[in-house]
């Protein structure tokens, strides 16, 4: 690991140095654009929010061998059904805020659902289906803001804001960070335990590790395939439904810088760990945070996601040279 950090650390350096500034120039920038307040602590973790639960939903599907590449199109199409459920729904004030979260959940849920049944019934590859239903989604958005959920002043191209009942409670004065991280912390809490302690779990890692075997062992890989969608597209329309209800409160065009692309990265690096996904999106949170400091030193935003390209293949270097190894273990034992 050492050998690679170097490489990474090197390999960011000279980027950085291309770019025309001190490599230790910009590590400080970020560094106080994340953690030298507590506004900036504040945003990095409401960065950190919707990476979170986007790559554990997109963790849920890679662990059952279902490359869920819709995880953006999923928190688009929460997000578009949460502002609806703020602006239009006015249920009583104790049960706004949770038809709203549980709104976005579903409108995700079936998102994806729609790239399950597209395999099942049709055998369209998810990769595929889910990646074009990003841009169907997008779409959806930019439709939205245009006609039925535009502002009743007509004045911006964006929604209402929602009621002052559907919005989450801030946890820290004078920051944005919201009461969505907490619920953001349990759900890894109950897709870990989920994955290791139940029945519905162990189906999903036996499908993962081969659907020809779990069903000969009487699980059916069809019944798991359609859950896990579901349950990855509910965790992606949720964190769409946070961003409404704690950081937005509206919506409007372009409303996501890439969330749930970025989640692909997050749960890669994480190994497909639910318990590894929350350091994963912190760092990925961290250095969304700290790129608004950038700026200062006159560097492009789209540095930023160089930085985080050159990172994520360190350590996908990384796990590779360490699977390489435990092969050639594996071959030297078998011998």
């Amino acid at each position: 690991m050492l050998i690679f950090a170097v490489l990474g650390l090197g390999a960011l350096a000279g980027i950085v140095a291309a770019a025309g500034a001190a490599p230790f120039a910009v590590a400080a920038a970020l560094f106080e654009g994340a953690f030298g307040s507590a506004y900036s602590v504040g945003e990095t973790v409401v960065q950190t929010v919707p990476l979170l639960l986007t790559g554990l939903g997109v963790a849920l599907a890679f662990r059952c061998r279902l490359f869920n590449i819709g995880a953006e199109g999923q928190f688009l199409l929460g997000a578009i059904v949460a502002t609806w459920a703020g602006t239009h729904v006015r249920p009583p004030a104790a049960i706004n805020l949770p038809l709203l979260l549980l709104a976005g959940a579903g409108a995700g849920a079936v998102w994806a659902g729609v790239a399950a049944w597209l395999r099942i019934r049709r055998g369209v590859p998810e990769v595929l289906s889910t990646l074009l239903l990003n841009f169907v989604a997008l779409q959806a958005v930019a439709y939205v803001v245009r006609g039925p959920l535009q502002e009743a002043r007509r004045d911006f191209i964006q929604s209402d804001e929602i009621a002052t009942a559907a919005r989450l409670a801030i946890l820290l004065p004078g920051t944005r960070l919201h009461m969505g991280v907490l619920l953001a912390l349990f759900l890894v809490a109950a897709v870990w335990f989920y994955l290791t302690w139940t029945a519905g779990g162990f189906a999903l890692r036996a499908v993962g590790a081969g659907a020809e075997a779990a069903e000969a062992a009487g699980i059916s890989p069809t019944r798991t395939v359609a859950a896990t969608f579901l349950l990855s597209g509910a965790l992606a329309g949720l964190a769409g439904a946070i961003q409404v209800s704690g950081v937005t409160f509206l919506l409007s065009e372009n409303y996501s810088p890439g969330y749930g692309y970025t989640a692909i990265a997050v749960a890669l690096l994480a190994n497909l760990s639910p318990v590894g996904v929350l350091p994963s999106a912190l760092f990925f949170g961290a250095l969304a945070a700290g790129s608004s400091f950038l700026q200062r030193l006159d560097l492009s935003a789209a540095l930023l996601q160089v930085l985080q390209a050159v990172a994520l293949f360190v350590l996908l270097g990384y796990a590779w040279a360490r699977a390489q190894r435990e092969r050639g273990a594996g071959a030297a034992v078998d011998a």
